[in-house]
């Protein structure tokens, strides 16, 4: 049986966490610019750590591309969020739970703000 390498599964991450990120950024930008009387420094820092992982997304993707790896199905369950792919022929199946996700992606969003070590 063959077993994707755990650089492809980091990738097919990434792919499917890096959304998430750039959302969740976009949304707290605009709570902030309808809540803060002077938003703007604010929404700078967002949209900058958005950009970031923007950049990102599109260095998994151009990476994903080279390694012949393709997410085709992306779906939401009960539990968190399925991932299908296919790398280099074989089909492949990841699931990450929903208090993974959270964690990761906050992670990610300390990471983009630069706020250093996760907690």
């Amino acid at each position: 049986m063959h077993r994707t390498e755990s650089h492809d599964h980091l990738l097919v991450k990434a792919y499917v966490l890096l959304p998430l990120v750039s959302s969740a950024f976009a949304e707290d930008a605009a709570i902030l610019a309808r809540e803060l009387r002077t938003p703007t420094p604010y929404t700078d820092v967002l949209h900058h750590a958005a950009a970031s992982a923007a950049a990102d997304l599109r260095e998994v993707r151009a990476d994903m591309r080279k390694r012949g790896v393709n997410v085709y199905e992306q779906r939401r369950t009960d539990v968190g969020v399925e991932a299908l792919f296919q790398c280099r022929g074989y089909h492949e199946r990841m699931l990450m739970l929903d208090n993974r996700i959270e964690k990761e992606t906050i992670g990610l969003m300390r990471k983009y703000l630069q706020l250093g070590i996760p907690l």
